[in-house]
């Protein structure tokens, strides 16, 4: 997914970061004010008493049932079996993320840092958007359950000891189980303390007690992470800028993959091949519907092997492939036009990938077509050859915006000599974009981590990024011939740097014009 060219400085190559949807950063309805009740025998230790004349059965405004009888109740905490799971095992994820907490402690020795996973966003009335946890918490955990945060305590010896908070199971005594705004008969069930703890490794506590316990304090310097939980913000005295410097140490730390993320990339950019494969074959029902026949195919593919989408499908037909992320995808799909598809599965561990490929719908590119993809992907080849360990981060923008700049000016459309025009960025009326970005949880991953790590930094082994290059000719542009207008390519790849050069993750799709042809004539439905 290409990143706009007016951002924040610390993205200044890949700049205007976008991060996922907010699904994890609004308020949640449950430690403030939540009424808590009862527990039973077996889970005492899990849940708290409850509030003095909590009122259990408060119906939903315009809900069809007024109350729960004193019978109704009675029937409803009884009959139950016992479901707590013995057989879970630590997490594949929990020794590396056990490392990863090392790292953040060695950086903030002597202070408490939290790490909200956040809440449930509200879509309309009672309806949610889909939760996708923050992505330090994440990282740090390896977990994905809202209503939580990772606690670092800090030891007299420099290091922390680390606990999570999280949303322990419904009682089964009282109605909350099925009547309360997390009630599991509703939303599913949850792992009870004991099961986080068996899967995390990490001393799980009741989230209903997080800001009494963070406002109490140990008395050491807290940093939290802002704008995911603010419950737990209002617990706790911090500074914004103190603050800000835990955000961007979670991100630098993301900067270099070990071994496991890139296994979980790798599975990602299959399942992503595996789904522009899909597409390619339903490119007859696409032209006989519209763009958003791409996307379902998509969508399909995502939903099947992984948690979903990574990121909103760009599935750009026409002179909607000039649009960056064009994500309506409501437009036709006509033969003799370019598809633009941008796209990438999440795991469901939330690793994602990002891929984007330009296709001739009838199979085969114009002579014109032909040229501006043979441009793009020259251009893509040059930037590719700069990914090594020791060069610049920049090495491979510029090597590819040089080389568009050259092209741009051999046909007319920008004034010479091309070394100018690049120093002047002339070419970025066309190019608009950086030509890559980190990936990781975030498909512009690391996108807080400071600008001498990031954008001013070194490639090192272990990191993973896009690179993809792409010229876009808007449909209204009187700066060049009337052919020219409507025709977007970008093609964009998954690298990792590796000890002596880097591996193309996404080489299973093809890239040059021949190869995009003939992939079509096999599979093309």
């Amino acid at each position: 997914m290409a990143l706009l060219g007016t951002g924040r400085a610390r993205c200044a190559i890949a700049s205007g970061c976008r991060r996922r949807p907010a699904a994890a950063r609004a308020t949640g309805p449950y430690r403030q004010g939540m009424p808590v009740r009862a527990a039973p025998p077996a889970l005492a230790a899990e849940e708290t008493q409850p509030e003095e004349g909590a009122d259990m059965a408060k119906g939903r405004r315009n809900g069809l049932y007024s109350g729960i009888s004193e019978e109704l109740s009675a029937l409803m905490r009884t009959g139950w079996a016992d479901t707590e799971r013995h057989d879970l095992q630590l997490g594949e994820q929990a020794p590396y993320a056990a490392g990863r907490r090392a790292a953040l402690s060695a950086r903030f020795p002597g202070e408490r840092l939290v790490i909200p996973s956040g809440n449930l966003k509200v879509r309309s009335n009672d309806d949610g958007y889909a939760f996708r946890p923050y992505t330090g918490y994440v990282h740090m955990t390896g977990d994905r359950a809202r209503d939580g945060a990772l606690v670092l305590e800090p030891r007299a010896d420099g290091g922390h000891d680390a606990y999570c908070f999280q949303l322990p199971r419904d009682s089964r005594d009282n109605d909350e189980f099925w009547t309360g705004p997390t009630a599991e008969l509703w939303m599913g069930r949850r792992r009870s303390l004991a099961e986080s703890e068996l899967v995390l490794g990490l001393p799980c506590r009741d989230v209903r007690t997080a800001a009494d316990g963070l406002a109490a304090g140990s008395g050491a310097p807290t940093r939290i992470v802002r704008g995911i939980d603010p419950s737990l913000e209002d617990a706790v005295t911090t500074e914004e800028d103190r603050d800000a410097e835990l955000e961007e140490a979670l991100s630098d730390l993301r900067l270099v993959k070990d071994d496991w993320e890139i296994t979980e990339l790798r599975k990602a950019v299959d399942s992503t091949v595996r789904g522009f494969t899909d597409v390619i074959g339903e490119l007859s029902r696409a032209v006989a519907s519209s763009e958003r026949w791409i996307e379902g195919t998509f969508f399909r593919r995502a939903r099947l092997e992984g948690n979903a989408v990574g990121y909103g499908s760009i599935c750009a037909a026409g002179e909607h492939a000039t649009i960056m992320h064009w994500t309506d995808n409501d437009g036709p799909v006509r033969p003799g036009d370019l598809l633009l598809l941008d796209a990438g599965v999440e795991t469901h561990t939330l690793y994602t990938a990002d891929v984007t490929r330009t296709l001739p719908i009838n199979g085969t590119f114009t002579p014109l077509q032909r040229k501006v993809y043979d441009a793009v992907y020259e251009a893509q080849e040059a930037g590719m050859a700069a990914v090594k360990p020791g060069a610049a981060y920049r090495d491979f923008h510029e090597a590819s915006q040089r080389y568009l700049a050259d092209r741009l000016v051999e046909w007319g459309f920008i004034e010479g000599p091309a070394d100018r025009a690049y120093e002047l960025g002339l070419q970025r009326r066309f190019t608009m974009a950086g030509t890559g970005h980190m990936l990781g949880l975030d498909v512009h991953d690391c996108a807080q981590a400071r600008n001498e790590e990031y954008v001013d930094g070194v490639l090192e082994p272990g990191m993973v990024l896009t690179v993809e290059p792409g010229l876009y000719f808007q449909p209204d542009d009187l700066t060049v011939p009337e052919e020219w207008r409507g025709i977007g390519v970008r093609i964009e790849d998954d690298l990792v740097v590796t000890e002596d050069g880097h591996e193309n993750l996404s080489a299973g799709l093809p890239r040059s014009a021949d190869e995009v042809e003939a992939w079509m004539a096999r599979f093309a439905g």
